[in-house]
């Protein structure tokens, strides 16, 4: 399956601006992890540190459920794989699947996209107990979009030491 990564607009308002933004990093992502097989995604950077693709894909899996459905919307759901809230954990895709990963990453991703969509505005607030303070949708989606950047970089050094792959 190919990636369709649409760039975002070059006028438009800032709700769907960012919305644009984060879909496009979002697709990044998942256009650094196409083409390869399991062993593949799990392959790690260099020891000891435990970051793969496939760690990268369940890290943002949990990032977008904390965010969006528990930070945004309140929803009292366990983390996935951070049982204790070390989204490092994550990272440590030994023996995982593309499919588990993908498969909940996915989910999650939709739930963000319902979840923003049914906001009133940028302005609606949540909270976020590791900060001990209240957030803006505003900020969460600035925040996933700065999250989805800086893992997009690992990505491309990952990617590029898994099979030479470099670019977009």
């Amino acid at each position: 399956m190919t990636t369709e990564r649409i760039a975002p607009p070059l006028l438009a308002g800032e709700r769907e601006t960012l919305r644009a933004f984060l879909d496009f990093h979002r697709a990044t992502l998942a256009m650094k992890c196409e083409g390869l097989d399991d062993e593949q995604l799990r392959r790690q950077s260099m020891p000891p540190s435990t970051l793969s693709l496939l760690g990268l894909v369940r890290h943002m899996a949990e990032v977008e459920r904390t965010w969006f459905r528990r930070v945004i919307n309140g929803e009292d759901i366990p983390l996935v794989w951070s049982a204790e809230g070390d989204f490092q954990a994550a990272y440590d895709a030994d023996g995982a699947s593309r499919t588990e990963a993908f498969d909940a990453w996915r989910t999650e991703v939709e739930h963000a996209r319902r979840i923003e969509a049914a906001a009133e505005s940028l302005e609606v607030t949540g909270y976020q107990p590791r900060w001990g303070e209240t957030v803006s949708l505003r900020l969460v989606m600035h925040h996933l979009i700065h999250e989805y950047a800086r893992h997009n970089g690992h990505a491309d050094l990952l990617r590029e030491g898994v099979d030479g792959t470099v670019g977009a």
